[in-house]
């Protein structure tokens, strides 16, 4: 089913959604094969290279912060969240050994008694 305004042009197998995924795609090809297929080397300044190395971290800490102190939109009531023990292990554990899977078995072995045998 396609909008008044949508003009029909495929006989029907594409909608706008399937467009709007297909501009998407090509939006994407283009501006990385920007950087992919130069005539020469591109040169990038020193001080957006450091930003560009540290934004994984950022976007991580966005990504998680909020997921850890906040509970439906609000800070956490109180210090017994299961989430917080469990932080604190896995960041014990990774300053200890730098790892994945240790930090997330750390983790783990705070965060599941905690919310299963303690309520929290």
């Amino acid at each position: 089913m396609t909008a008044w305004w949508w003009p029909d042009v495929t006989g029907g197998w594409l909608d706008a959604t399937g467009w709007t995924i297909l501009g998407l795609g090509a939006v994407t090809v283009i501006a990385r094969g920007v950087f992919l297929f130069p005539e020469r080397a591109v040169g990038v300044p020193e001080r957006l290279e450091r930003a560009l190395q540290v934004a994984p971290l950022a976007a991580l800490f966005a990504v998680l912060v909020p997921e850890i102190v906040l509970l439906q939109g609000e800070l956490l009531p109180s210090w017994r969240d299961a989430r917080l023990p469990a932080v604190a292990a896995a960041t014990a554990w990774y300053a200890w050994r730098r790892g994945t899977l240790g930090p997330l078995l750390a983790g783990l072995v705070f965060y599941l008694p905690a919310k299963l045998w303690l309520g929290w």
